[in-house]
């Protein structure tokens, strides 16, 4: 028999009755001027401060996303290299709020804007943090919502101190699952 342990937090994040973790639910998407807009959310038993430290400082960040650099103002550069996957993100930081709001674009060079948008807010038990992106509609949003679910599981186990390598399971089944709420 398999044990499920609910390593949420707060505890109340835990749908006990049916042994989910609301943590590993999907986000939202839908389909706006030209873009799918996904919306995924995660419940995180951090003050602000400490989840914000995750997304801006690169000693933080390189351990869930990747080794890079944000410059921390309006208009700062965003470098990212995903030397696994040769993917290079050099961006621009086009709303800049610590410790709320964090947004540049996941891509380089002449491509397309794909605005990523951290949020945090405050609560009673930490931190809602809301991750908002924005796909070229005849782009794969499906693989790019799995990848960020992908690097959020990742950014909830950095942030307790026990980084873990890119959850590629994780990765295929969310892109299964938001392949078919964009058909739906």
């Amino acid at each position: 028999m398999k044990k499920f342990i609910c390593i949420s937090t707060p505890p109340s994040n835990c749908d006990v009755e049916n042994m989910t973790d609301l943590n590993d639910e999907l986000g939202t998407i839908k389909k706006t001027d030209g873009y799918y807009e996904a919306s995924l959310k995660r419940s995180i038993n951090h003050p602000v401060e400490s989840v914000w430290s995750m997304l801006v400082d690169p000693d933080r960040f390189v351990d869930w996303l990747a080794p890079g650099e944000i410059e921390l103002a309006k208009g700062g550069a965003a470098k990212l290299n995903f030397s696994d996957s040769g993917i290079v993100i050099d961006s621009i930081v086009s709303e800049f709020d610590p410790p709320t709001l964090l947004e540049y674009s996941w891509s380089s060079g002449d491509e397309p804007q794909r605005p990523v948008r951290w949020l945090l807010d405050e609560t009673n038990y930490g931190t809602q943090l809301t991750l908002v992106l924005r796909i070229p509609e005849n782009e794969d949003a499906p693989r790019s919502c799995a990848g960020w679910e992908a690097h959020l599981m990742m950014l909830l186990a950095a942030i307790e101190g026990v980084p873990i390598k890119f959850p590629f399971e994780r990765f295929v089944a969310t892109r299964e699952a938001y392949g078919k709420l964009i058909l739906d």
